[in-house]
């Protein structure tokens, strides 16, 4: 049976399962990320693998299933194969957070840390809970224990360590809960060496993620100073358009290297996207929709929708082809809008309150007319079709927007886009937000 709240120390070195019952390995540790103003968030857990290598490999706490008193259970076909790399913003529980000492900030008593819980909210998404203290003892007695305490992370000021943690894992806890398009500001108002500096500490998804919002030369740079393993791991981690807008301005050589160190799914997205001109649909297209047959229940789409890896955007509708449901998918019948899908009791099929009204954008599009397409139905995300009527990709509003705006918009004060002659503010008295 799974449990919502667990003491770490207990885990340590549990069988691990994948979920046709075949261990894989055993559990050496859960890796946290420090944040400024929460407990730690829980990110996964590193699984040693069985047999004479003894690599650890991680797993997102999203891929395990179950958690239990002798076992583990994940979704071992859904994890990361590559060996596991510590990076600035990860701590290790077992091996760098028991037996640290701190102060507790009411009352000044000092302790150690002997165990620390984890607990799940209602998301899903996991978190330290309380800390178990070994306090100072207060007795002259030989054989008295001494006292313990259950303390929240914020009762605690943590002892850090001023070697072991380097002005870059500083700088990553003091940004920890910045958004992506906040941290790559913030990395972009330091020294190229600063910058890249701390990009070797950051993880790969949230490098992934940091590299999305900044410029396209800055995304060079960086992508070129990692080594190409690291780096062809970061654009896996990228939306595949992102990725191959960023691939395409690297040589040929240096292409097709990182696409053969991709994941074969991944490298096979960025490689179709490469083959359309950037000015056109399938240029501007991600090849990531969410994709359902016509006899998907309200109920299941409503589940797809709500996976946290999914971008909002995206989350925004839910497009209907026949078989095969992997973009390029089969014939597109339509799609059926996230609001739309509230109306509707969870046992409708959805291929029966479709929306056929919207006309797909094909491949070679010019990119003025999605911007139309996008206007006239008021959308946030547009299909996109091939000569064969099939599902290849959806555009989102912020490609578009990302596409539009002139390559310096972030660093353009707002007052001053209107200058640009791409932006026309609207005013207080321009009729409301459609003025």
């Amino acid at each position: 049976m799974s449990v919502s709240k667990v003491f770490v120390a207990r885990l340590a070195n549990t069988p691990v399962y994948d979920r046709d019952g075949d261990r894989v390995g055993r559990l050496r540790d859960l890796i946290v990320n420090y944040r400024s103003a929460h407990s730690p968030r829980v990110n996964g857990i590193l699984v040693e693998l069985l047999g004479a290598t003894r690599k650890l490999v991680f797993v997102k706490m999203k891929h395990v299933t179950s958690i239990g008193s002798s076992q583990l259970i994940v979704k071992w076909e859904d994890a990361d194969q590559r060996p596991f790399e510590q990076r600035g913003e990860e701590v290790r529980i077992l091996s760098e957070l028991l037996d640290r000492s701190g102060t507790l900030r009411e009352t000044g008593t000092r302790g150690v840390i002997e165990d620390v819980s984890i607990i799940e909210d209602d998301a899903g998404d996991w978190a330290v809970g309380q800390l178990f203290l070994r306090l100072p003892r207060t007795s002259l007695s030989l054989f008295a224990k001494a006292p313990t305490k259950y303390v929240t992370w914020d009762e605690l000021d943590l002892d850090l360590d001023p070697e072991g943690d380097t002005p870059a894992t500083q700088f990553l806890t003091a940004h920890s809960e910045m958004g992506p398009s906040d941290l790559a500001d913030a990395l972009l108002d330091l020294s190229e060496d600063r910058r890249l500096d701390i990009v070797e500490e950051l993880p790969d998804d949230r490098l992934a993620d940091v590299l999305e919002e900044m410029y396209e030369d800055d995304q060079v740079v960086i992508i070129q100073h990692l080594d190409e393993n690291r780096a062809a791991g970061v654009l896996d981690h990228m939306q595949p358009d992102d990725a191959a807008d960023l691939v395409a301005r690297l040589d040929d050589s240096k292409t097709e290297a990182l696409l053969a160190l991709m994941e074969p799914e991944e490298a096979e997205d960025v490689r179709m996207l490469l083959e359309f001109e950037p000015d056109t649909a399938g240029g501007l297209m991600t090849t990531d929709p969410i994709v359902v047959s016509g006899d998907t229940t309200v109920a299941e789409a409503l589940v797809l929708i709500r996976r946290t890896e999914i971008a909002p955007a995206l989350a925004t509708a839910v497009f209907v082809t026949a078989s095969p449901y992997e973009v390029p998918t089969g014939r597109y019948l339509g799609l059926v809008h996230f609001q739309r899908l509230l109306r509707y009791p969870p046992h409708e099929r959805v291929g029966s309150i479709l929306d056929k009204r919207i006309e797909p954008a094909h491949t070679t599009t010019p990119d003025v007319e999605v911007v139309r397409s996008l206007a006239r139905y008021d959308l946030v995300a547009l299909p996109v079709v091939d000569d064969e009527d099939r599902l290849v990709g959806v555009i989102t509003v912020d490609d578009v927007l990302d596409h539009i705006l002139p390559d310096d918009w972030r660093s353009v004060p707002r007052e001053n886009l209107a200058e640009t002659g791409i932006i026309t503010l609207p005013t207080l008295d321009s009729g409301g937000a459609h003025g």
